[in-house]
């Protein structure tokens, strides 16, 4: 199953939350991204059918290895580009609303190259 932009974004959200609160529901997702809790719901089930996470019988999210192996991805292209955007002088709010919508899009092999720039010059 490929992961579209918008589950990548259910992905992250889940780990960012997941390294802020420990535990993460449905509800937890839903008012970190400002979205609908059926539009979260119906997202959390196609990801679990995806085999990306599972539900816990309490609604506990849990990223499974591929699910978590994803959103780390994602998240790492996110804070790279973010860092990046801002050492260039970009405001932190303009770096981070950019990055959020180049880190579903950028190639890998371009995202590797401004990896690779920023580790060099100490970005």
């Amino acid at each position: 199953m490929t992961v579209r932009e918008s589950g990548e974004m259910y992905l992250e959200a889940i780990l960012v939350l997941e390294k802020k609160n420990g535990l993460v529901r449905s509800i937890d997702v839903s008012e970190y991204l400002g979205y609908s809790k059926p539009s979260v719901s119906r997202a959390m089930g196609i990801l679990r059918q995806g085999g990306y996470l599972t539900v816990e019988k309490d609604g506990a999210l849990t990223l499974t290895d591929a699910g978590r192996a994803l959103a780390e991805a994602i998240y790492e292209r996110h804070t790279v580009l973010s860092r990046m955007l801002m050492h260039l002088g970009v405001s932190e709010q303009t770096a981070v609303a950019d990055a959020c919508r180049i880190e579903h899009v950028i190639s890998d092999e371009s995202f590797q190259a401004i990896k690779g720039h920023a580790a060099r010059h100490g970005k």
